[in-house]
């Protein structure tokens, strides 16, 4: 049976269908052809408009005083929405970048914007090689097969994010756990809970980390960003609790598992790919290009929210004041009026206008240090790396906001 336009809108509420990139883009390629800007209606959800094409996507993040973050900035159940709208309404909600909005979100951007400049990431960049060179060794100390993404990707970028904030290695298990419980919510395998408020737990958690924290670089400041965050003032004053925590969630969560699903499912490319893989073994100096090849190929934040501020268009569709827009980043990314042949991974694409990272005031702020980290491992691995193959199914993380591979079995053979 054919797939329907009102079944391709409901899959992108299908944390199953993300886990499936065969089902996730055939329902893109529909909606992208036949209904760009459409309306969703889906069972145990707060109505919403799918937003599939490029275009349209950049139109709605250029008007950010038009098209807001708040109330609704991520795709979530009734019920979780219901939950979020009293916590905003009580001051206790989470207040990451994603969350809010200007002028508040321009305030607490620039907080930890220098150390994400081209100068602060070129001092980073020895201590990531570093890194790199270690997970490509303990790849060759597994003997020749591994589950890449649980032995290596998930570990790699989240010891660079602990560099960063000046965290012991000896927080990285929890730091991983409650990462993966927070964006694997609606994962089998790793999810804490089912219910709302079993979810709203591990942001507790977290909160609870990072209040201790908190306490300890303003009692010791250190040169480090979570000391930057602790100590950090808005109008003289410094930020409270909430707006602290939130920081930190956003900086050690999206900061490492966004680059983890990206080396994973540029691995899983160019095993795929071979002939890719060859051509950039021969020619390294393609490697900048392939690097945002294989974020635009894996594009692991699915999509971000936004509510209409006003009655508007869109692609000459109606949207009321009050609606709510899904503005999906895996189809903006394989969109034919921008990519040549959209579904080849290409390592030498280029142009390459992907909205991986966003666009205009929300624009990743850890954009240019996931290039160096992608890049730095690839560069360590591709010149030791003899041969790779699968060594079993890879298997898709459930989810419906942040995601890639969460099994990667590949058999390989390393020099050095």
């Amino acid at each position: 049976m054919s797939l329907t336009l009102e079944d391709a809108g409901r899959a992108l509420a299908d944390p199953a269908v993300y886990a499936d990139d065969r089902r996730l883009h055939e329902a893109l390629t529909l909606l992208r052809r036949e209904d760009p800007v459409h309306r969703v209606e889906a069972p145990g959800y707060n109505p919403f408009w799918a937003v599939t094409r490029h275009a349209d996507i950049m139109e709605v993040e250029r008007q950010h005083g038009l098209f807001v973050n708040a109330p609704r900035p991520l795709l979530a159940t009734a019920e979780l929405d219901e939950v979020n709208r009293l916590r905003q309404e009580q001051g206790m909600s989470l207040r990451t970048l994603v969350h809010i909005d200007d002028p508040d979100h321009r305030v607490l951007r620039a907080i930890g914007a220098d150390w994400f400049r081209p100068r602060a990431m070129r001092a980073l960049e020895s201590r990531v090689r570093e890194l790199a060179r270690r997970y490509v060794d303990r790849m060759a100390e597994l003997g020749g097969e591994c589950d890449f993404v649980q032995q290596i990707a998930v570990k790699f970028p989240l010891q660079v994010i602990l560099s960063l904030l000046g965290l012991p290695e000896s927080d990285f298990d929890r730091m991983l756990r409650l990462t993966q419980e927070l964006f694997g919510g609606d994962d089998d395998e790793r999810q804490r809970g089912t219910s709302a408020e079993e979810k709203l737990q591990v942001l507790f958690d977290f909160f609870a980390y990072f209040r201790e924290l908190t306490a300890a670089r303003r009692a010791r400041p250190t040169d480090d960003l979570a000391s930057t965050i602790a100590n950090a003032r808005v109008d003289g004053e410094p930020l409270n609790d909430l707006d602290t925590a939130s920081y930190y969630v956003i900086i050690a969560t999206a900061g490492h598992d966004t680059t983890s699903s990206t080396i994973a499912g540029g691995l899983h490319a160019l095993v795929e790919n071979p002939g890719e893989l060859a051509r950039l073994r021969a020619d390294p100096g393609l490697m900048p290009l392939a690097v945002d090849e294989m974020i635009r190929w894996t594009t692991p934040v699915k999509e971000f929210m936004r509510t209409a501020t006003d009655d508007c268009e869109l692609r000459g569709v109606p949207i009321r004041k009050g609606d709510a827009l899904l503005l999906s980043y895996p189809s903006a990314n394989r969109d034919e009026d921008v990519f040549a042949d959209p579904f080849r991974f290409d390592v030498g694409r280029d142009p390459n206008k992907h909205l991986a990272f966003g666009f205009g005031v929300h624009y990743c702020l850890g954009a240019a240090l996931a290039r160096i980290e992608v890049r730095a491992f690839f560069e360590e691995l591709l010149p030791r790396l003899g041969s790779v193959e699968l060594a079993g199914e890879p298997r898709g993380i459930a989810t419906t906001f942040v995601g890639g591979l969460k099994r990667l079995p590949v058999r390989y053979t390393l020099r050095g």
